[in-house]
């Protein structure tokens, strides 16, 4: 599988140096807009819109020697593409097929649902202007002629999808629509956003984050639509260091395990990061000089000039930045966790002492072996493959819980129920009576038990039990 980033090119490709050079042909590659009569490199005047670009401040770009403007949803260096010209999309469905004709397998699309930008460009007084080109106006065309011409119906297809909606995903991932054939999307890796901005930090809402798995699942489920099934990514902080504790080393790994438990068995297809089945951790940097990431440095700067100190910027970078999944896969317990004998790129956390690859793949009690058991549950349990769903009500807010049913299984179990305790201390979970006759498919821990009548989960405690 290739991921494809389609939204936006290099400024150092070779399609927008022809562009500014002022070959028209690659001038229409690119979403280039006129400035005004009387800009200057050192006066450009106001941009085209005030919309704000993903990695802060505007987005766009003006470029004294065109007199024009270019967009960019992201870094300076990444400019967006116009796909209402069906010469780019001609050309991003030959790339497509290049690369099924090498043998390839499959297809992640980044930010694949912003595509398609608005014919009127104008300014948003309500937000960043994301609400005019997220799921714009001709995404659904775009990506039914992209996988047409690009002869991919038959592949399989991921799409990343930002600020998406559970409606659009249906549509993007179901296939009576000829699109996709599974979408990422990121709602419940918002629920740590106070006031739902990334750079304003907040505990994670746990009873948000249920509702949200729930309402993705159903919904999506009755709309027949697919889920990509996942915590982390290359643009996410590790999801241990996140929504757990790693405070102890024990803690850590109940943290670890726990998170493939609460997602695995769900209706979906599962996505394991690098290093999530470590257990990587967020580094331990301290100081902004460690991290290399533009997003983050430019962030360090803006909430400085929003009245932030320095040390409360660096302690929101520390917690958000992209650069905490970014730093190299811990191979073995050595210097530089094996990874290089010079200087890494970025630093490497020091506890890959005893998170590393080598020390936990001779471990059977490691998180590393721990996925390979949950993994291999999806192969041999047909209830995890096509199962009903259905979120239960816990006792404790701090504990997610459903239940995966399948009449009629040809193997394994016919009825599952997964619970989770997202929090340091015990926490109530179902009736007893609920689970009468199930026997534990998978825990991260028996720190469980029967009490008053109900199933009581100690710190981090996850267990699947099977009928």
């Amino acid at each position: 599988m290739l991921d494809m980033v389609f939204n936006h090119t290099s400024t150092s490709h070779e399609w927008f140096r022809r562009a500014l050079s002022g070959d028209p042909k690659y001038l229409a590659y690119y979403k280039f807009v006129d400035a005004a009569p009387d800009a200057t490199a050192a006066k450009p005047g106001e941009p085209p819109t005030n919309w704000v670009s993903k990695f802060g401040g505007s987005a766009w770009e003006y470029v004294p020697a065109l007199h024009k403007w270019y967009l960019h949803l992201f870094d300076v260096s990444q400019a967006d593409l116009n796909w209402d010209n069906p010469e780019v999309r001609a050309e991003l469905a030959d790339v497509v097929r290049f690369w099924k004709a090498k043998g390839v397998s499959g297809f992640r699309f980044d930010v694949v649902n912003l595509i398609s930008k608005p014919e009127r460009l104008e300014d948003d007084f309500e937000g960043d202007g994301r609400r005019f080109y997220t799921d714009g106006p001709h995404v659904h065309e775009y990506l039914q002629e992209l996988v047409r011409e690009g002869g991919i119906e038959d592949m399989v297809t991921v799409g990343e999808m930002s600020s998406t909606s559970i409606e659009n995903c249906i549509r993007y991932t179901a296939p009576r629509y000829h699109e996709l054939t599974q979408a990422f999307s990121f709602h419940h890796l918002k629920v740590d956003y106070a006031g739902g901005d990334k750079w304003a930090l907040a505990e994670p809402d746990i009873p948000q984050l249920r509702g949200l798995l729930r309402d993705w699942q159903e919904q999506m489920t009755a709309g027949g639509g697919w889920n990509a099934l996942f915590w982390s990514n290359h643009d996410q902080p590790r999801p241990n260091s996140r929504f757990g504790d790693c405070s102890t080393r024990e803690l850590w790994r109940r943290s670890s395990e726990l998170l493939p438990v609460c997602t695995h068995p769900l209706r979906g297809t599962p996505y394991v990061y690098q290093g999530e089945e470590l257990g990587m951790t967020n580094p331990d940097f301290t100081s902004i000089d460690q991290y290399r990431d533009v997003e983050s440095l430019n962030y360090y700067k803006i909430l400085q000039d929003e009245g932030a100190t320095p040390e409360e910027a660096f302690h929101i970078v520390h917690e958000r930045s992209r650069d905490d999944s970014r730093t190299p896969v811990q191979w073995n317990g050595s210097a530089n966790a094996g990874f290089t004998s010079g200087t890494p790129w970025i630093g490497i956390p020091a506890n890959h002492a005893y998170v590393n690859a080598a020390d936990e793949m001779a471990d059977p009690d490691s998180v590393w072996s721990f996925y390979r058991r949950i993994i291999a549950l999806r192969k041999e349990c047909p209830v995890v493959q096509a199962g009903d769903v259905r979120f239960l009500d816990a006792a404790s807010d701090k504990v997610i819980a459903y239940e995966r049913t399948l009449e009629g299984a040809a193997s394994g179990p016919r009825r599952l129920v997964v619970a989770c305790n997202f929090s340091s201390a015990d926490a109530a979970a179902l009736p007893a009576d609920a689970l009468d006759g199930g026997s534990v498919l998978i825990e991260n821990c028996d720190d469980h038990r029967i009490q008053d009548g109900t199933l009581v989960l100690g710190p981090w405690c996850a267990v699947a039990l099977a009928w």
